[in-house]
């Protein structure tokens, strides 16, 4: 399984991006998929989490005013539509893949497989 994180760049604050997220290596669409991220100096933290049939979404409460998450399940791809970005979301962002399909994770401990990361960079 590889999962292939890229969209990252760097952006002025106001401005949207959106990032993807391209599993291979199988079929996924049943499963789970998430993005967490993590800015310089802190933890790994949770964005954002899409279920399998895409239906069911969580997001960080900090998020989910500007923040989307969707996914492609022909493609085995998500995306995140980050909108209004600011200087605090600078962080390099992973998606990640949780193999059980009967969990919506929003903790990274859930998820067995990891993107390498995409840098997103937002200048005031």
């Amino acid at each position: 399984v590889q999962l292939q994180a890229s969209g990252g760049g760097l952006v002025q604050a106001g401005d949207s991006l959106r990032l993807s997220c391209a599993a291979s290596g199988g079929t996924f669409s049943e499963n789970a998929m998430a993005w967490f991220r993590q800015a310089p100096g802190k933890e790994r933290e949770f964005v954002a989490v899409i279920s399998g049939s895409g239906g069911t979404t969580y997001f960080a409460d900090s998020m989910k005013d500007r923040f989307t998450i969707s996914r492609d399940r022909a493609k085995n791809t998500i995306y995140l539509q980050m909108n209004s970005l600011k200087p605090e979301d600078t962080a390099v962002y992973y998606c990640a893949l949780d193999l059980d399909p009967l969990r919506l994770g929003t903790s990274e401990v859930a998820y067995e497989y990891w993107g390498q990361g995409t840098l997103v960079t937002v200048s005031s």
